[in-house]
This record gives structure tokens, C-alpha cells and sequence, in this order.
């Protein structure tokens, strides 16, 4: 079985084919920096990183153009209220997002462009635009796009026309028709001078949509294989991204992927539940690879369900996937992390391989995961040291596919993430081993009671003591 992937365009599942042999284009609509990133943020880019690390695995060179729209009306009102620059306000805040990528193990995108640093691109967009028939002048310099002129004007969402809905309260008098939209808004008295940029048809800044699609043309062409994003972009975002590169004569996306949001008591994450939960806070109290796992196991177009039991039982199923790991690892040795990697697709599990192929069914592929685990321990009860280190092989490069490998960054030595060998593991064994060497001299000593005491003080902090003819070992059971 090839790749498929469902395609929200023809709201088909479709076989994969690229445009050009083992190469694949991607543009993932990236954040806009007007505030602190929360987690319905990073869903996206968890979603995507999965694809990303599939299609390498499958041999593909892959391009990820992920774009920073670092100007925009929000972000000039908000840092016009808070006193500061509009340009250091979006600085801040992509920062911050940049962080949070990080420290959930998101891998960097090939190209991140800034909506500020392509404006060329975008006035040559607009003039192609123009000249096709497609727009046309407003008062005052914007610029708008005419959506009675493109025949497939809604296709991507599958509406018509003279269904959509009109926002009167919000309508721009020099329009045409309710729904064109804005190519090129001309600069206003009541914004920074340093936010507008010269162009001929009058001095402003460029429309949100358009930003994308400039970006799009300049990183991966006028056709590329495949658009992704949030399903709230659906429309108008990414319909009118669509219409405007249709019109210039582009053939644009030729699949388009949609990730599902994040939900918080069953109501979808919004800016007002974003502030409670950004990333900075929801890392000051879980380790990121809790997050990474309840965020990022979830088939990218279902719904997460974020709540204190979703991290609990991402804790709990990473501490069984790691705490194998680990163990194989003091059994066998480690496997070396170019060996993990370059694990074809090929030579891994069948039903792994058809799970991912199957549209990224990531809690196909877990429970896949889960298995080998099973079969992994048996190993090393059995003291099979050539199934046990086959096992890890497996597991890690499955759970690499995921973003999960515990021997790879960022996890190797972080909290929650490590085992032999990180600085976490290195402070508590140090700790843990103290308490066991009293332990076994109150044994010696026939003290079963405080040998008892010492035991149950470790389990009371989440760590279990295994005695066995080979000594006495330990682990975190979260």
C-alpha cells in the first residue's frame, strides 16, 4: 500500500503522488504573531511534523515552507495598546513560538518566511492578479479581489456563491460585492508610518490572504503538492488563498490537509482559553514530551480532547514505551541513533507501515508500538539479548516516525524523557541508589521493617524497586 492521505479539497482519501519523483512541496500555514502560542497552536505543528517525518522515512525529499504572518491588523491594535513597536511586538511573540517548537520536538521547517520580507513578491502577485481581470481599484489605493470573476471561486470549501453569508457591519464601501476581499489595504492615519510599504497603486500593507500565496510561489512554485493547516483556515483563508493563485495562473495545492482542533471541556480553543493555557505555562507543569504525546498520538483530523486526564494518560503510555527503551538499552546496549533513522520503511512492522500509509493513523501505529513493547519484554525476561536489542530497534524507529524516540532530542535529557544517560536520570539514580544501599544493609541486617519503610518511601514517590538475581533495579512508574 502507497501513502494515501484524505484530500479536503475532493473529500476523497487519495493515493499520494507527487509532482516530481521522491520530492514532496509542502506549505503549512505557520502562526500569526500577535500573542503567547497555546496548545491548539501547536496541534498544527505536531500534525505536520508526523507527515513530514513520514514522507522522509518513505525516501521523499521533503520541503516545508512554514510562513510567519508577522504583520497584521491585531497585531498593530494590540501593540499600539501595549506602547510598543508593532514590528518588536511580532519579534516577541515569533520567539516564543519558535520556543515552543522546540521544546515539543518539532523539526524546523526548511524555509520560515516573514509576511514583511516579501512584499516584491507580493505587488508582482497583485499586477498578475490585475492584469488577468481578477481585481481591481478601490478608493484610496486597496486593492480588492473580484470573486464573481473566477469560476471556481469556492470550490475548495464546496460553496456557492450566493449562499455565503454577508457581514454587513464589517463591509468596506469601496467594494463591488460583500465578499471580494482585500489584496492590498492602503495605509491609514491611525497606524505607524513604518507599517505601509510604497507600491503603485498607493502606499499600504499587504492583505492577509495574499501573504501566503506570494510566499507559496516564491518557496515552491506556481504548483505544489500540498497545502496544510488548521481546519478553522478552511474559509475564507485559505478559499480565497486558492482563488487569488488560481487567478494569477497557478495550479497552487494539489492536495489539501486539514488537522482538527483542540477542545477544552468540549469547547474549541479560543484566545480566551489560550491565555490559561499557553505552552510557557502548560511546561512550567508537565514535561513536553507529555504534551508532545497527548497532542501528537491523536489522528490529526480528530478532535484532542485536552483535560488532566488526557496528560495522565499520555504520561502513563509514555512511561511503558520509554521504561522498555531503557531497560533494552542497560540489557543490550544502545542502538546507535543513525541506525534508528535510516530503518526503512521497508524493514519495518507491516501493520506500522500500512497504519501510517492509511492517511497518518498515528493510534494505529501506537497500538502497533505497544505490541513490540509486549514482545520486548518478553525478551528480556526470557534474557534475549539478540530479540531484546531487535525490539528496540523497532520501537525507537516507530516511535522516531512519531517524534518520540526517548534516546533522541529533546527527550534524551529531559524531565519525564530520560533514562541512563540524561542529567535527570543521572540526579535521581544518585539519590535512588543511596536510599537502596540502606535499604539492603537493613536486610543484611534482618531489619525488615525499615527495609519495608525505605521501600515504600520510594514507592510513595513513584518508584518501584525490582529485586532480581542480577541485583537490585529501579524505575519511575508515572
Amino acid at each position: 500500500m502507497s501513502l494515501h492521505i484524505y484530500d479536503s479539497a475532493s473529500r476523497k482519501l487519495q493515493e499520494f503522488r507527487p509532482l516530481e519523483p521522491h520530492k514532496v512541496g509542502i506549505y503549512l500555514c505557520g502562526a500569526t504573531v500577535q500573542g503567547s502560542p497555546h496548545i491548539g497552536h501547536m496541534r498544527s505543528a505536531l500534525a505536520f511534523d508526523v507527515l513530514v517525518r513520514w514522507l522522509k522515512r518513505s525516501g521523499y525529499t521533503v520541503t516545508l515552507v512554514r510562513n510567519i504572518t508577522d504583520i497584521d491588523d491585531k497585531i498593530l491594535q494590540k501593540s499600539a495598546q501595549a506602547g510598543r513597536p508593532w514590528w518588536a511586538w511580532a519579534y516577541k511573540y515569533e520567539r516564543e513560538f519558535s520556543a515552543a517548537y522546540q521544546a515539543l520536538g518539532v523539526l524546523p521547517p526548511t524555509y520560515e518566511p516573514r509576511a514583511t520580507g516579501h512584499v516584491p513578491e507580493m505587488i508582482a502577485l497583485i499586477q498578475r492578479i490585475m492584469d488577468a481581470g481578477h481585481a481591481y481599484l478601490g478608493s484610496a489605493g486597496n486593492v480588492y479581489f473580484d470573486v464573481t470573476s473566477l469560476n471556481d471561486y469556492g470550490s475548495l470549501t464546496h460553496q456557492a456563491l450566493g449562499d455565503l453569508a454577508v457581514d454587513d457591519a464589517g463591509a468596506e464601501p469601496d467594494k463591488r460585492n460583500p465578499h471580494d476581499f482585500a489584496l492590498w489595504k492602503a495605509a491609514k492615519p491611525s497606524e505607524p508610518a513604518s507599517a505601509a510599504w510604497d507600491t503603485p497603486w498607493g502606499r499600504g500593507r499587504p492583505g492577509w490572504h495574499l501573504e501566503c500565496s506570494a510566499m507559496s510561489w516564491k518557496y515552491l512554485g506556481e504548483s505544489f503538492d500540498i497545502h496544510g493547516g488548521g481546519l478553522d483556515l478552511r474559509f475564507p483563508h485559505h478559499e480565497n488563498e486558492q482563488a487569488q493563485s488560481h487567478a494569477a495562473g497557478f495550479g497552487f495545492a494539489h492536495y489539501w490537509m486539514h488537522n482538527a482542533w483542540v477542545t477544552i471541556d468540549g469547547e474549541k480553543m479560543s484566545k480566551s482559553l489560550g491565555n490559561s493555557l499557553t505552552v510557557e505555562r502548560i511546561l512550567r507543569q508537565y514535561p513536553a514530551v507529555y504534551v508532545r504525546f497527548a497532542l501528537g498520538t491523536v489522528h490529526y483530523r480528530s478532535t484532542v480532547a485536552y483535560s488532566e486526564r488526557t496528560l495522565a494518560e499520555a504520561a502513563a503510555q509514555w512511561d511503558r514505551l520509554s521504561g522498555f527503551v531503557w531497560r533494552a538499552v542497560e540489557a543490550t546496549g544502545e542502538i546507535d541513533r543513525s541506525e534508528v533513522r535510516e530503518l526503512s520503511t521497508d524493514e519495518l512492522p507491516e501493520d506500522f507501515r500500512q497504519a501510517m500509509d492509511d492517511d497518518l493513523n498515528v493510534s494505529a501505529a501506537l497500538a502497533v508500538i505497544h505490541e513490540h513493547v509486549r514482545r520486548g519484554n518478553s525478551a528480556l525476561a526470557d534474557m534475549d539479548d539478540v530479540e531484546t536489542r531487535r525490539e528496540q530497534l523497532l520501537v525507537r524507529s516507530m516511535l522516531d516516525v512519531l517524534g518520540l524516540d526517548p534516546l533522541a532530542e529533546p527527550w534524551r535529557g529531559s524531565e519525564a524523557g530520560g533514562g541512563e544517560g540524561s542529567d535527570v536520570y543521572g540526579a535521581l539514580d544518585t539519590l535512588v541508589r543511596q536510599i537502596l544501599e540502606r535499604r539492603s544493609e537493613a536486610r543484611a541486617a534482618k531489619d525488615w521493617p525499615q527495609a519495608d519503610a525505605l521501600r515504600d518511601s520510594l514507592a510513595a514517590a513513584g518508584i518501584s524497586v525490582e529485586d532480581s538475581a542480577e541485583g537490585v533495579r529501579w524505575r519511575l512508574d508515572l
